[in-house]
């Protein structure tokens, strides 16, 4: 290969479309962010008229005058500034990691400073009000933190893309499930973290702008100056060392420079999802193919995107509420253009997927797979036996003897056995989602079926309140229906590309995310039950949900090894697949199909949140699986076992008290995953 030729094409290509798309399909696009620049303008001209009139500006000092000054125009500037550098930090997130779902949520950073605010609430409250800019410090160092474990995790490997994203993922997985924890026993003293974990761009003095500004421009210039680097990691690792770049080095000062702008944003504002993630493809949907053209494409569209969406919360403050967080309603206005756009626009470049995450690691011999699968047989039915008999009562821990075993089974089985369907459920999905996209970030949370599935359960409860039982089964399937029909139809003009399919599925992820944050921002009993069945509690399951969740099992558990040649093949392209026989699109309709099946069944279990699906495959990676039927043979008692020690310790350690089992899931998996991951190159 001509190096030299590739560099070039790399960093001085001319501008032109991606391929596969039209002139006028990149018109379409740039019609539309042209649109979102109108109504942005509008708006604010309609939202400062609100406060004062304009003939009133050059001469009024009266309280609306000080609110337009020290409230409104901060507020304004600080909208551009924040979406401007989630934008920068999310081009040089995806960059870097070759990844399309990096964004500035995957080192943990938001993560991270929401969890340092939380403890600092319920610890040291005096050192909130110590100052003005303590919330500020706190939240940065909490995302300093969780950015240097992901880099320490990932070091031994060079910081290689796949490690540093599944490492990221996990700090945030992690990160995130103790702050769950810590607001479902403290729900009453963290509301205020409710609305600041939503994105709260309220202001009273010009003080953030005065952060972020410098940070723009400094960020904006080292970025430029990484520029040359950074564009080398659209080659692999092995042609990017040969033109002589210092793989580790460049990467550690592009991501520690993307977790600075990040952590300025969540120092200052508080978590904003989606803008990291949506900037940059709105970019590359507008036709800004190279890294230099993205690099200031992206910032821009974040700001228009973040400009536009907090203008809206503005004007309709009086139907929505003061307190709802602009962050919160940023996927409502932007998922809903990603969705159009991706509906409207043919198949485009495939976006670069990581490598295999486990491509380093040792395949185990054939033999070394079936005595551990025949391991993790016995550990789980041993769990299934010590779940149903073991448990703590007023007395402490004990094991039932027949006659209580008889009692206590009626409420224990039914949750026992929710909890292994559920696991056996996600984890296989998890295999089928990650070995379709080739991307170890993705799961059948990413998907956007779970967050369907919860939309309609959170569509229920604002509306009726506290629905029966059969009520929320029925809104929850509707939900996760809608979502998979949805999926399926914006992805179907491209053939069902994987790019294309993860794309669909995060934005209406963020979409039930965006929903989640404004229902739970009142902070009120309604919050504290959504963040309980969110999280994966098996609380409310019957024999008759246990049965069905059984019966799903066995029957999709059926299908999926039926799957394994599809899963062999799809990864060698489309040409090649054809060639053998394998018509791409059926194959991936089926699939998905699938996958949405296997998640919606769970997710009416134990909720959208419980990441069994994203751990049990890395799990099975670690452990020598590689063919798609050895991880799928691996990763399903896996998934299984890991949920029913997690339900059996949610309702047991902290008796009288409980913690829902998806939740104790990801405590238990993410520590042993972080563990395995720091000791591999």
């Amino acid at each position: 290969m001509n190096f030299t030729r590739s560099l070039r094409q790399l960093t001085s290509s001319p501008l032109r479309t991606l391929p596969g798309t039209t002139s006028w399909q990149t018109a379409l696009v740039a019609l539309a962010l042209a649109a979102m620049v109108l109504a942005a303008s509008a708006l604010s001209v309609a939202n400062a008229q609100a406060i004062l009139p304009a003939a009133q500006w050059p001469r009024a000092h009266d309280l609306q005058a000080v609110i337009l000054r020290d409230s409104w125009l901060p507020r304004l500037v600080v909208s551009l500034l924040s979406g401007a550098l989630l934008g920068l930090a999310g081009t040089i997130f995806q960059q870097v990691l070759r990844n399309p779902l990096a964004e500035p949520m995957t080192l943990g950073v938001s993560a991270g400073a929401q969890l340092a605010l939380t403890i600092a609430t319920l610890v040291a409250p005096a050192l909130l009000g110590a100052s003005a800019a303590a919330p500020q410090w706190l939240a940065l160092g909490g995302a300093t933190l969780a950015a240097a474990v992901v880099f320490g995790l990932a070091w031994r490997s060079a910081l290689a893309p796949a490690t540093v994203a599944v490492a990221g993922l996990v700090v945030t997985l992690y990160c995130g499930s103790i702050g769950v924890a810590l607001q479902l026993f403290y729900a009453p003293y963290l509301r205020a973290l409710f609305i600041w974990g939503g994105g709260s761009l309220v202001q009273q003095d010009w003080s953030n702008v005065t952060m972020l500004a410098p940070r723009l421009v400094v960020g904006g210039a080292l970025a430029w100056l990484l520029l040359r680097p950074m564009t080398l990691f659209g080659l692999d690792d092995e042609n990017a060392r040969s033109l002589g770049l210092s793989l580790r080095a460049v990467r550690l000062a592009a991501l520690a420079l993307a977790v600075v702008l990040s952590a300025a944003v969540a120092g200052a504002v508080g978590v904003i999802g989606f803008v990291g993630l949506a900037a940059p493809a709105l970019a590359r949907l507008a036709g800004a193919r190279r890294l230099a053209q993205r690099l200031v494409a992206a910032p821009l569209c974040g700001a228009l995107l973040l400009w536009l969406t907090d203008q809206t919360v503005q004007r309709f403050s009086g139907l929505m509420g003061d307190l709802l967080p602009t962050g919160a309603a940023t996927a409502l206005f932007g998922a809903p253009l990603m969705l159009i756009l991706l509906a409207r626009l043919h198949r485009t470049t495939h976006l670069p997927a990581p490598a295999d995450s486990g491509a380093t690691l040792h395949a185990a011999s054939a033999r070394a797979l079936r005595w551990r699968g025949a391991a993790l047989a016995v550990l789980t039915v041993a769990a299934l036996a010590l779940a149903l008999d073991f448990g703590r009562g007023p007395h402490g821990w004990y094991f039932a003897t027949w006659t209580q075993f008889s009692h206590v089974a009626v409420w224990r089985a039914p949750r026992t056995f929710a909890a292994l369907a559920a696991g056996a459920l996600l984890a296989p999905a998890g295999v089928l989602m990650q070995r379709l996209t080739g991307n170890p970030l993705a799961s059948p949370e990413v998907l956007g079926v779970s967050g369907g599935a919860a939309l309609g359960l959170i569509a229920l409860v604002v509306l009726h309140g506290d629905a029966g039982h059969g009520a929320r089964f029925a809104a929850s399937s509707a939900g996760a229906l809608v979502a998979l029909v949805a999926i399926l139809g914006f992805a179907r003009r491209s053939r069902f590309a994987p790019d294309r399919v993860l794309l669909a599925g995060i934005a209406i992820g963020a979409l039930f995310q965006s929903v989640l944050a404004v229902a739970i921002a009142g902070g009120n009993e309604r919050a504290a039950s959504l963040l309980q069945w969110l999280a994966g509690s098996t609380y409310s399951v019957t024999p008759a949900d246990a049965m069905l969740a059984l019966a799903a099992c066995l029957l999709l558990g059926a299908l999926t090894p039926l799957c394994a040649r599809w899963l062999h093949i799809l990864p060698l392209g489309d040409a090649p697949a054809r060639a053998l026989g394998v018509n791409t699109a059926r194959a991936r309709a089926a699939l998905l199909m699938l996958i949405a099946a296997l998640t919606a069944a769970a997710t009416l279990l134990v909720g959208p949140l419980s990441f069994v699906g994203l751990t049990a495959p890395h799990f099975a990676r670690l452990l020598g699986a590689r063919t798609p039927t050895q991880q799928l043979a691996i990763a399903t008692p896996l998934g299984a076992l890991t949920m029913i020690a997690a339900d059996w310790l949610g309702r047991a350690a902290l008796m009288p008290r409980e913690l829902p089992a998806g939740l104790v899931a990801t405590l238990i998996a993410a520590p042993y995953l972080m563990w395995l991951l720091a000791r591999r190159r």
